[in-house]
């Protein structure tokens, strides 16, 4: 421990010597080398990397201090990722004395200055973990720490979500009147639930800054407003709209979402969909037509037009569609169940006579079916079987009508003239 201590202490010496006690400004310096320096530095970075690779942080430190009072330049893109690995491993060492830690946190916050000003090619990385330690090891004022994390995420938006978060808990910690942290704080897990669908944290810390819902909707809908070219604000908005049920509000957004990247599948898909749930089924159709265009070989888009269709009372026409979405799917069970559905839907609307039991059993015929291409939809065919099996010819339906097993019989009438089919007495 002893020797751990002496060797921060002379760490701190290194680092009062490099730059002046009053001031942690750093001057942009040339570096020339005569023969005997260039030797000196090569041999102190050497040093340097010998000690780390075998693990020796205690030893490596001053090596590596003195290469960087030489030049900070020069093996920027090894030396501050192993002095900072270095500095981390003393810093939380058990072994570590109060003094041997007094004496990094003297040095810690210069030393990021000096990997900010000297690898900008990684920015990023090394104020986030300034902004880190000033919060955790120095205890700096909250506002300092935010606008440091502030900072490190304007260099690289693409920093790890735990350092968002420790930004998002500052400000909810510090929301008061008069700041935006509350703001900031929702713009940001609207971020990372964006980025993070699947995390659960995200929608929790968002749900926990408003009262309801519909608050966050508006808190939204404000920012678009300020920023109305802004597309990431308005799918912010639109997103939570649709969350919230406000489905003409999201409309609004997503209608200039397309505008503005008429190509984009997700923006065309979210609008069929409000269009649908308002019943604004016209539009939903060409939203729809739109999708298929833009990616026909997806064969959702197929079944959600021929749901659409349906709604509608356009069963010939949504059977189309299904068929369309069990050939792109080579067997699809949920589009096949779908079709079963049209023929239930027209039996129902129907007088109950032999024709409409037959067009029954064309359902179950077609649930039978779905059963048996996808396991998935297995437990909803037959339950729908189970459903009509009072529906269906009996025997005596068959027996009286002098209709024998294995016969054919089209389903006809004025009330099925769109179906087209036949079904087979068993």
């Amino acid at each position: 421990m002893k020797n751990l201590t002496n060797t921060l202490a002379l760490i701190a010496l290194l680092f009062l010597s490099y730059c002046s006690p009053a001031s942690t400004k750093i001057e942009n310096r040339d570096y020339v080398y005569s023969p005997s320096d260039s030797t000196k530095i090569l041999t102190e970075y050497s040093l340097f990397s010998e000690y780390y690779k075998n693990k020796d942080c205690i030893s490596a430190v001053p090596y590596g201090w003195s290469v960087l009072q030489m030049d900070p330049k020069r093996f920027s893109k090894w030396i501050y990722y192993k002095m900072e690995d270095c500095f981390w491993y003393l810093h939380d060492s058990s072994n570590s004395s109060p003094e041997a830690i007094k004496g990094i946190n003297d040095t810690i916050l210069y030393f990021y200055d000096l990997a900010l000003q000297y690898f900008p090619e990684a920015k990023g990385y090394f104020q986030v973990r300034k902004a880190f330690v000033s919060e955790i090891w120095l205890g700096e004022k909250d506002e300092t720490v935010i606008k440091e994390y502030e900072d490190a995420f304007s260099f690289d938006p693409n920093l790890t979500s735990y350092y968002y978060n420790r930004l998002g808990q500052l400000y909810k910690k510090n929301i008061a009147d008069g700041n935006d942290n509350r703001t900031k704080a929702i713009d940001l897990y609207s971020l990372l639930s964006e980025k993070e669908p699947n995390t659960p944290q995200w929608p929790i810390e968002l749900e926990s800054l408003v009262e309801n819902i519909d608050e966050l909707v508006d808190l939204t809908k404000k920012t678009w407003d300020l920023d109305k070219d802004n597309i990431t604000k308005a799918w912010k908005y639109a997103a939570l709209a649709i969350k919230a049920s406000r489905y003409e509000e999201a409309i609004v957004a997503l209608e200039f979402l397309v505008s503005k990247e008429p190509e984009s599948i997700n923006y065309w898909n979210q609008l069929a969909s409000a269009y649908q749930k308002i019943d604004k089924l016209d539009k939903a159709e060409s939203a729809l037509k739109k999708l298929i265009s833009l990616d026909p070989e997806n064969k959702v888009h197929y079944l959600n037009l021929g749901i659409l269709y349906k709604d509608k009372g356009q069963l010939s026409a949504a059977r189309t569609q299904y068929q369309k979405a069990n050939d792109i799917g080579k067997g699809w069970g949920q589009a096949i169940f779908n079709e079963g559905l049209l023929y239930e839907q027209a039996a129902r609307g129907c007088t109950f006579d032999f024709e409409t039991k037959c067009v029954y059993q064309l359902a179950v015929d077609t649930y039978r079916k779905a059963n048996n291409t996808d396991a998935s939809i297995a437990q909803q065919a037959q339950d729908r079987i189970n459903a009509l099996s009072n529906s269906v010819p009996t025997k005596e339906d068959y027996f009286f009508r002098k209709l024998k097993s294995g016969t054919v019989i089209p389903i006809s009438g004025s009330c099925f003239g769109w179906i087209g089919r036949s079904i087979t007495v068993p």
